[in-house]
């Protein structure tokens, strides 16, 4: 029995247990998947992303007054119909408007190297703003190419290549859905594979798949007055019977799978409506679950079956009902397009189309591409900002300043003081400044120039008595000497400076001035004198009283 035994035991099958773990959580994992929501602001994205996740819509995405999140996310589990499995997780990112300061952020949550065979990219365009759809398409789809070429390195070439061949694969493969039992042979079972039709799949070359959403369709009909009939401008390009707003909207929706089949996208219209929302969900889980393309192998040897698509899209094609219009990708082509209205050329419409993207890259403007088409179908009726007032050259201060000092120079009642001068008087300016010889010609200067004579002469006779009953005559003359102090004590005011010659006795001005400032002197140094005298008077009376006393 102990011979039997192994020598050495052997180890724990730790390594066993982990693959097989690994092997269960691969064969277990849920698949992960993206959908790119771009579009204006309050275009619907909220609504497509709440139908797309299958979650009610919340209340702060019906104010329009909300604001967005810089990159919005949400996300869901998708199950089977027996709500039993989950076949995969859906993430839904929101982008709130194309500024540079949104868009910048993608590429760190979404790297196209990883993310580029998972994510489906949706461009949503709002029906009350037709004149839009041309210049939002170009807007998104350049970006969508720059994104998906990321930092150009070789990994993500391959992972480009890959995606191209599988979304080509899928519209050459493309079949309609029949409502028989049993469905018709298809051409995913010939060996035998069509070429792309004139003007499909020209553009987006990393593959991406692209849907465009337009919502608010069931309000075409209820802005056709922002067209009216006056404004024909139809340029050639939609002819046909009925109403002129409803060629312009069939225009338009050449336009659009025009543009759409250049990218390989498919078109959806959508409203308020479950049903419609219902089914545009349904296609974009149909694109994100697209097997890749098959592997080509040598001639005779049979390769592995196809993979088989999870999501089934059932529903046909639809290009009649106006509001919920169904264009999948790869059933559309321009004869197709050209049935619905005749005389539009899609070719035109392509070819303009390049011209606008070739014009972007040289900067040029002087080019007719499908932007100046466009808008001769839709004109533009959004609201204008107001125009800016005209531009404002100021004057120099230099110049200002000397315009108006000429102007002022040649007003005569520029100074002021000129309202207290005499309206007779037209003598010239005096020497003591602007003020002419009249300003001084007012009633209180000439009452002043009075008081102040009258009081220089009582003055005098005050000095001239000196006899011996001075002392008796002074309190009868006391009302007279009061009315002479408040003469003596007011200042004398300014002369009047006058051209006559019976004011200043024909001196000139400067005489008259130096007469005026020495009466000042005199009359302070007679005041002086006055008092004096008053002083001295009851002393000299009272020495000769005391002498004649004495004697």
């Amino acid at each position: 029995m102990e011979g039997s035994r192994p020598a050495t035991p052997e180890a724990p099958p730790e390594n066993l247990w982990s693959s097989i773990l690994d092997s269960v959580s691969s064969s277990r994992s849920i698949p992960s998947k993206q959908v790119l929501l771009l579009g204006p602001s309050s275009s619907g994205k909220s609504v497509l992303a709440s139908a797309l996740l299958q979650k009610p819509v919340s209340e702060e995405s019906k104010d329009e007054t909300r604001s967005d999140f810089a990159l919005g996310y949400d996300w869901a589990d998708i199950r089977d119909d027996g709500d039993e499995d989950t076949l995969a997780r859906l993430s839904v990112y929101t982008v709130p408007s194309d500024a540079i300061a949104y868009t910048t952020l993608i590429p760190h949550f979404l790297p196209p190297r990883a993310s580029l065979p998972h994510t489906l990219v949706m461009i949503v365009l709002d029906w009350t703003r037709p004149w839009t759809f041309v210049d939002d398409l170009q807007t998104w789809l350049k970006w969508v190419e720059i994104w998906a070429k990321g930092d150009g390195s070789r990994d993500l070439d391959i992972v480009r290549e890959e995606n191209h061949e599988r979304l080509q694969y899928h519209l050459q493969h493309y079949t309609e859905p029949s409502v028989d039992a049993v469905p018709a042979t298809s051409n995913i079972s010939s060996n035998t594979v069509l070429p792309l039709g004139p003007g499909t799949l020209t553009h987006n070359s990393a593959g991406v798949p692209i849907i465009i959403v337009c919502t608010k369709s069931d309000l075409i009909d209820e802005e056709n007055d922002l067209v009216g009939a006056s404004s024909s401008g139809m340029g050639g390009m939609v002819k046909g019977k009925g109403g002129e707003w409803e060629e312009r909207t069939d225009g338009v929706m050449q336009v659009l799978r025009t543009i759409c089949l250049k990218y390989g996208a498919s078109l959806f219209y959508t409203t308020q409506q479950p049903n419609t929302l219902q089914v545009l969900r349904q296609y974009a889980l149909h694109l994100l679950f697209i097997p890749p393309a098959p592997s080509l192998m040598a001639s005779g040897s049979e390769g592995p079956a196809p993979l088989r698509n999870p999501f089934v899209f059932h529903h046909k094609p639809n290009t009649l009902d106006r509001d919920r219009i169904v264009v999948p990708a790869g059933w559309d082509s321009w004869g197709k397009i050209s049935v619905l209205r005749e005389g539009f050329e899609a070719k035109v419409w392509g070819e303009g189309w390049e011209a606008d993207l070739d014009a972007d890259v040289l900067e040029s403007e002087d080019h007719s591409g499908a932007k100046k088409m466009y808008k001769m179908l839709v004109p533009d009726q959004g609201a204008k900002p107001p125009p800016l007032p005209p531009f404002n050259a100021p004057m120099a201060e230099q110049a200002f300043l000397a315009k108006h000092y000429d102007e002022n120079a040649k007003k005569p009642d520029r100074d002021p003081r000129g309202a207290f001068r005499n309206p007779t008087d037209t003598a010239a300016a005096g020497i003591v400044g602007p003020l002419g010889s009249s300003s001084f010609n007012l009633p209180n200067v000439e009452r002043a120039l009075s008081e102040m004579e009258a009081g220089m002469g009582m003055a005098s006779s005050l000095n001239a008595s000196t006899t011996a009953d001075g002392a008796r005559r002074l309190p009868q003359r006391a009302p007279t000497g009061a009315n002479v102090t408040t003469h003596v004590g007011r200042p004398p005011s300014s002369p009047t400076i006058g051209t006559s010659p019976s004011s200043t006795g024909g001196q000139t001005q400067h005489e008259v001035l130096q007469n005026f400032f020495q009466s000042l002197l005199s009359s302070r140094d007679r005041g002086g004198a006055s008092t004096t005298a008053k002083s001295t008077s009851p002393k000299t009376n009272g020495s000769t009283s005391g002498t004649e006393d004495t004697s």
